[in-house]
């Protein structure tokens, strides 16, 4: 199977996709069968619009910022509706302490756990070397004199080499991105102290890649670390972030241990999360049984949920602002879209009330009319749709590198390639919302009336 083939059966895979596309065809077998007579329609409609180019040409750029704003609001939904979207399949399970936040778990903890603790004969086994990975977090300081916002660096700690092979947003990368990233792995296993760092964290401590910094850690006290910047992320959901080695940080914390009469604080609680990969539902609930049901895992209590839960868990602190947008900003733009459609239209057939008589004089059908006003407006907010929808695409995600927008542990929010149509259908949408009162209203404007007062 060719890879337009894999690209259209994906693109049906959504019902909302097909059914456009089921939609689509039949308007365009239409389209070829009615040629003539829409075309000579089509040709009335552009002279309609090209009459008064002011007013066309404002409410098409109002609909067109209208549709911009509208769609950076749905990307940022469209994007935290699918990382907490259950998945049946090939999913991801987070496994955490139970009753603390910041989850804080010894890292003994991490060999069964990135197994799925079988205990007995039957149960299911984690491929550990493919499909587990650890997290430890690592915050610190370039400047400990005056810690500030800029000064401030984070680490997620892992294999590195498990980075790619485990970490959500890859398909945010190219092929040659992420063949760079694992080089960029592979060599800070080789050379434990070397770190990749987020583009945006790079330019807000004023480094690039190739200096070697002195970090002065806030969680973990007294364990501070000398890192060399080996490669720069991509623009990305990683801009603000960072990743280490874990064994760097661990070996630290050993060396502490080794010199000091008391363990460092966190040596029994340094591991934050376990991520696991699950082929389907079932194998996550056994897994889920296996470890609740351990005795190993105890002191500290764990528990373990699906990536989906745990991240939709985590934006319940920005609810409020997520129904705001979801059902405050978005609805009232879309509404005033149609409001300024229905304006214009309404002014543009109250201004051609004889011309309509005399049209229905000559013999056009009501229903004729009907099509005439409706498709001025849904020409009007298709066109500026698709341009908007278009234009912010390329504009935010190659330009601006995404919507800088940091809502939880995502940074930055790319636009989707769904988004290409979502335009087309909002200015369709609101053109004929707004125009369909107005187009009515042309229809049943009376010969007698309009002539009556000509006389």
């Amino acid at each position: 199977m060719g890879s337009w083939e894999k690209s259209f059966l994906q693109f049906l895979d959504s019902p909302v996709r097909l059914g456009l596309a089921v939609l689509s065809a039949i308007l365009l077998l239409f389209f070829i069968i009615r040629l003539g007579s829409i075309y000579f329609f089509l040709r009335l409609i552009f002279l309609n619009l090209t009459r008064n180019l002011v007013r066309t040409g404002l409410t098409a750029v109002a609909s067109f910022m209208l549709v911009f704003v509208v769609t950076l609001v749905w990307t940022i939904l469209w994007f935290l509706n699918l990382v907490t979207s259950e998945k049946s399949k090939d999913f991801k399970a987070i496994v955490s302490e139970r009753w603390q936040i910041p989850s804080q778990m010894p890292f003994a903890y991490q060999g069964a756990l990135s197994e799925g603790a079988p205990a007995m004969e039957g149960d299911f086994k984690v491929d550990s070397s493919r499909d587990a990975m650890t997290w430890q977090f690592y915050g610190a300081t370039i400047d400990p004199t005056k810690r500030t916002r800029e000064s401030i660096l984070f680490f997620f700690c892992m294999e590195p080499l498990k980075f790619t092979k485990m970490m959500d947003g890859m398909d945010e990368f190219t092929p040659k991105q992420v063949e760079q990233i694992n080089h960029w792995c592979e060599e800070m296993v080789k050379d434990k102290r070397k770190v990749i760092l987020g583009k945006d964290r790079l330019q807000a401590i004023n480094k690039r890649v190739g200096e070697r910094l002195k970090l002065t850690s806030f969680n973990y006290k007294d364990i501070d670390l000398e890192i060399e910047i080996i490669g720069e992320f991509p623009e990305s959901r990683y801009n603000q972030s960072g990743i280490m080695n874990r064994d760097y940080l661990n070996d630290a914390v050993d060396a502490y241990n080794r010199k000091k009469p008391l363990k460092h604080p966190l040596t029994a609680k340094s591991l934050n999360l376990v991520w696991l990969r699950l082929p389907e539902t079932p194998i996550f609930q056994q897994v889920e049984k296996q470890i609740s049901e351990s005795p190993s895992f105890t002191a500290p209590a764990v528990k373990i949920e699906t990536a989906a839960s745990g991240v939709a868990t985590f934006l319940d602190a920005y609810r409020d602002l997520l129904w705001g947008l979801r059902w405050i900003l978005a609805p009232f733009i879309l509404a005033t879209m149609a409001l300024i459609i229905a304006v214009a239209i309404s002014i543009s057939v109250r201004e051609r009330r004889k011309e309509i008589a005399v049209m229905k004089v000559i013999g056009f059908l009501p229903r004729q009319i009907l099509f005439l006003v409706l498709g001025e407006a849904i020409l009007v907010g298709a066109l500026s749709g698709t341009a908007s929808s278009l234009g912010t695409y390329f504009l935010i995600n190659d330009y601006f590198g995404g919507i800088k927008f940091p809502i939880a542990f995502f940074p930055v929010f790319l636009i989707p390639g769904d988004a290409l149509w979502w335009g087309t259908a909002i200015g369709v949408g609101t053109g004929l919302a707004g125009s369909l009162f107005p187009s009515l209203g042309a229809c049943r404007i009376r010969v007698s009336e309009v002539f009556s007062r000509i006389s």
